[in-house]
Order: structure tokens, then C-alpha cells, then sequence
């Protein structure tokens, strides 16, 4: 028990000649939270008469009690956003103030809560002890806080507080913003960067129920959404910024003259890019944050501008590259119609079934989606070794010794080819993977098959991989020599296989994502 109680003081908190200050309502702000701990009933009464009309920068008091040290830690454990604790010292023992500060400070971690002690017996904790051994923000005597006093005191903590949580909420902000643009270099489409991007910016902003969406122009073409969410969700697959879209004149202005634009549809945010393109983020409804938060985000905009640039243009290479694989595809196939598969069938196939593999977590490389995508463009190229002396040979499935050798060269072939080409890269690339394709997807997991004979995991994924998806692709084609096998034979036939001429673990991912009807191979 504090005997130094309001009853005691006759002047503790009187109303002195200067006013306390009110305030406006708050106008529906989230209040200011303020715990007083104190064991004296009439402490917390007499504060919160004083208190009643208080009010900082539109915001009114929430005043909570606490009626001991233990109550008043599970009131800080439990209650988010106290921003300043109105502090007893001597309560169930002459030190429960001072274990209660250290518990907010230590326990919980908690350095942004303000905390005042208040005391009837200074004699009974220093003030110069105890503003140097616990992190107490001041140091009252109880018959020195006139209602002014108290009001300066509290004004002073709650300015400290906003000052310390912008603080955080900047350095988290910032925390976020660098990890998001670390996660976004990671490989894929520019509509799965966009997607990140929004996903980033709900983080950064804390603001996951508005509707988001990401528009991209490019001149001469209509502006088209790469990624949405919210109200806008629907639009994501849809590709075209609808003319109908109530905040698209928003839109358009704000990639037309890099500015931002907000009203009461929304808020448009443009991303300045070097490339030819404009890149702009909506939210609906109008963003409302603070100083810190816009400055935050344009900073998170200007480091996404200069991804979005090197996302772009990795994009227009990759896909230079798949249009020029494409074509030596289909420079193979005019060489060897008679055994051509078709080209982006393989492709397709052979990334769904690396990716069923990391799903399924059986391989021994880390198949990314980078390996996975570079497995995709080496399949196109497996029969590149192809030659004349393989393209005048007949059309049936049975060779004499001297055409078969003839057949047999092409994984060598294509394997010094590609070698070649990828030496020019330097690192590794879809050539590097495609040379490994081209020697060995005749390759059999049992050792039968040829160039070399080797077998097992001697054979390297990719091929495995290919040569599967190659094969399967090759049972479901017509050839000059026989008609197109049906699904059901294809798979049992796949089956029957695995160990022999197939990995079991690549025929059992290609079962997967097959399916029991050859209907998922469409999907």
C-alpha cells in the first residue's frame, strides 16, 4: 500500500489556475490508451476526473486501471497499443512499480510504452536510482502533480510514443520493403512478379482488405491487368483493363503523366519504369495512411520500377529464346518428320512432371523453377543432332544394323552441338541442360539403351525426365508405320516400364499429373 495516497495531499492533482486541455472528439480515431496502476481507489478516480476532456491531435483517452503490479502485467500482455502506464511504486510490496517496469521492458519487450511513476514516499525509490537503473520515461511525486502538471506530463509521453511507434512502424515497413524486393527477384512470368508486388505492398501498408490490382500499358496496346485481388480478383486471368472499369480514367492518367491519383473510387500509385512500358498499382478503397507510410511506399515504388524493368526484359529473352528453340524444333522435324513429337507438347509435359517431382520431393537436384524452365526449352532440343543420314531413312519401325547405327549417332550428335553453344554462354543454361537431353534420353534406366549403357542415376534427371515425356508424347502420336496408341494402352505400357526403360519416380509423377484418362495432359 502506497501511504502516500490522494486522501493524504491535499493539493495532489487540485485544479490550479491554468486550464486543462480539452479537445474534439475523436471523429471515430482509435483513442489513445493509457493504464493507471495503482492499489489506491481514489488514485484512480481522482485521474481520471483530471483526464476527461484530454485529448492529442483529435484523439481522446482511453483510460484502463489496474489495481496491482500482476494485474497490471496481464493487462500489458494482453492489451495491444498501451502507450503510456501511470505508475504506482509501493503497491502489494514497496517495489512493485519497479519489478513491473523491468517485467514491461524484459518480459514483454515492450520499449515504446511510455512509463510515469507516481509515488506518495519519494524517500522509498530515489528518483536519481531509479531514472538510472530502469527505463522509466519521468518521475513524479504525487504532491507535485497539479491537474496541469499531469496533463504536460501525459501530453510529453503520448508525443514520445507516436514518435517511437512511427519509428517502427518505419523500420518494419523498410524490413518489409527490402525483403519483398529480395523476394521478387526470384524467378518467374512478370504476372507472377505483379502478383508479388501487390502481395508486398498489403504487407508493407498493412492493408490486405482493400482491393489491389497491377496494370501494365505498353504503347499501341490496350492496358492490361497483370495481377489482382479484392474487387478486382476476377480480372487477374482476364488479361484487358475493362473499358467499363470505373477508376480506369484514374488509371490511364496516372501511367500517362506519372502521377499519382486519388479519389473516392480509389487511389492509383505509377511506378516509373525505363522501358517502354507504364506500370501503375490500384487499391480501392482511397489509400489512407500517414507521412511514413507514403514515404515508404514511394521508396518501394521507385525499387520496384528498376524490377519491373529487369523483369520485363528477362521476359522479352526468355521468350526470344522459346521462339528460337521453337524453330530448331522445327528444323529437326522437317529433317525427321517420321519420328518428330511435337515440340511444345514435350515441353509442357516434361516441366509438369519436374514440377510434380519437387512437389513430390523425390529428386536429387533442386529443380527451381528456373531448372524447371530450363528442362522445358533443353526438351525441345533433344533430337537436334538429328542428320541426312537420319532423315533418309525409311519410315518404319524396324532398321537394319546399318540404318540403326546410323539412328544411334544423333544423342552424340546433338550432345557436341550443344556443348559448342553452350560453351559461348558460359554458364548454365537451357544449352548446358539440353546437351545432358540430347545424350542421353535414348538412355534406359536399366542400362539396355544407348549411346553409352549407363543406367540408374548415372543418367541425369533431365534426361530421365525428357525421355519419358518424349516416349509417352511418341505413344500418343501417329506415325507413318502405326496409329496413334489409346491413353489406356500408353499408360499401361509407361507402367509396365518403370525400372526398365523409365525411372519409377519420373513414370510415378507422370502418372500424376496424366491422370487416369490422358485428360489432364489439356489442363
Amino acid at each position: 500500500m502506497d501511504h502516500g495516497s490522494a486522501n493524504d495531499d491535499d493539493d495532489w492533482l487540485i485544479e490550479d489556475d491554468e486550464p486543462a486541455a480539452g479537445g474534439a472528439p475523436a471523429g471515430g480515431e482509435r483513442p489513445w490508451r493509457v493504464l493507471i496502476v495503482d492499489d489506491d481507489a481514489d488514485v484512480h478516480a481522482v485521474t481520471r476526473l483530471a483526464l476527461r476532456n484530454v485529448s492529442f491531435k483529435g484523439r481522446e483517452l482511453e483510460l484502463l486501471s489496474a489495481h496491482s503490479g500482476a494485474e497490471g502485467y496481464r493487462l500489458l500482455s494482453t492489451t495491444p497499443d498501451i502507450a503510456l502506464v501511470l505508475l504506482d511504486v509501493v503497491m502489494e510490496t514497496d517495489d512493485a512499480g519497479l519489478v513491473l517496469t523491468r517485467r514491461i521492458r524484459e518480459e514483454l519487450g515492450n520499449h515504446t510504452v511510455r512509463v510515469v511513476l507516481r509515488t506518495g514516499q519519494p524517500g522509498q525509490a530515489p528518483e536519481q536510482r531509479v531514472i538510472i537503473d530502469y527505463d522509466i520515461n519521468d518521475y513524479k511525486a504525487k504532491t507535485e502533480l497539479t491537474t496541469q502538471r499531469l496533463f504536460t506530463a501525459v501530453i510529453s509521453a503520448l508525443r514520445a510514443y507516436e514518435s517511437l511507434t512511427m519509428l517502427e512502424r518505419s523500420r518494419a515497413g523498410l524490413g518489409k520493403m527490402l525483403a519483398g524486393v529480395a523476394d521478387l527477384s526470384q524467378d518467374g512470368s512478370l504476372r507472377e512478379f505483379a502478383s508479388g508486388v501487390l502481395d508486398q505492398v498489403s504487407a508493407v501498408l498493412d492493408i490486405g482488405g482493400h482491393g489491389m490490382m497491377c496494370v501494365l500499358a505498353v504503347p499501341g496496346q490496350e492496358p492490361s491487368v497483370l495481377a489482382a485481388t479484392g474487387i478486382w480478383a476476377g480480372l487477374a486471368g482476364d488479361g484487358k483493363l475493362p473499358a467499363d472499369e470505373p477508376l480506369r480514367p484514374a488509371i490511364l492518367r496516372a501511367l500517362a503523366d506519372n502521377v499519382s491519383q486519388t479519389g473516392v473510387l480509389g487511389t492509383v500509385l505509377p511506378i516509373h519504369t525505363l522501358q517502354q512500358q507504364a506500370v501503375g498499382i490500384a487499391l480501392s478503397p482511397p489509400l489512407a495512411v500517414g507521412e511514413i507510410e507514403r514515404e515508404l511506399l514511394a521508396l518501394y515504388c521507385q525499387r520496384i520500377g528498376a524490377a519491373f524493368d529487369n523483369q520485363y526484359l528477362f521476359d522479352q529473352v526468355r521468350n526470344t529464346e522459346i521462339a528460337t528453340v521453337a524453330l530448331l524444333s522445327q528444323v529437326v522435324e522437317r529433317r525427321a518428320p517420321h519420328s518428330a513429337n511435337d515440340a511444345g507438347r514435350v515441353r509442357k509435359l516434361s516441366m509438369r512432371i519436374a514440377r510434380r517431382m519437387r512437389e513430390r520431393g523425390v529428386a536429387e537436384v533442386d529443380l527451381t523453377a528456373q531448372m524447371i524452365g530450363m528442362i522445358g526449352l533443353a526438351s525441345m532440343l533433344h533430337d537436334i543432332g538429328m542428320d541426312e543420314a537420319c532423315a533418309d531413312l525409311p519410315s518404319a519401325a524396324i532398321y537394319s544394323d546399318a540404318e540403326r547405327a546410323a539412328m544411334q549417332r544423333h544423342p552424340e550428335l546433338g550432345r557436341l552441338l550443344l556443348e559448342r553453344a553452350a560453351a559461348l554462354v558460359g554458364a548454365v543454361s537451357y544449352l548446358t541442360l539440353g546437351a545432358l537431353v540430347a545424350a542421353g534420353h535414348h538412355e534406359r534406366f536399366d542400362g539396355s539403351g544407348y549411346p553409352r549403357g549407363i543406367r540408374g542415376r548415372e543418367i541425369p534427371l533431365c534426361a530421365r525426365i525428357v525421355g519419358a515425356a518424349e516416349a509417352f508424347d511418341a505413344l500418343l502420336s501417329e506415325r507413318p508405320y502405326r496409329a496413334a496408341w489409346p491413353c489406356s494402352q500408353a499408360l499401361d505400357h509407361v507402367r509396365q516400364q518403370a525400372g526398365k526403360q523409365f525411372d519409377p519416380e519420373v513414370v510415378a509423377a507422370l502418372l500424376d499429373v496424366v491422370g487416369p484418362d490422358c485428360r489432364a495432359l489439356d489442363a
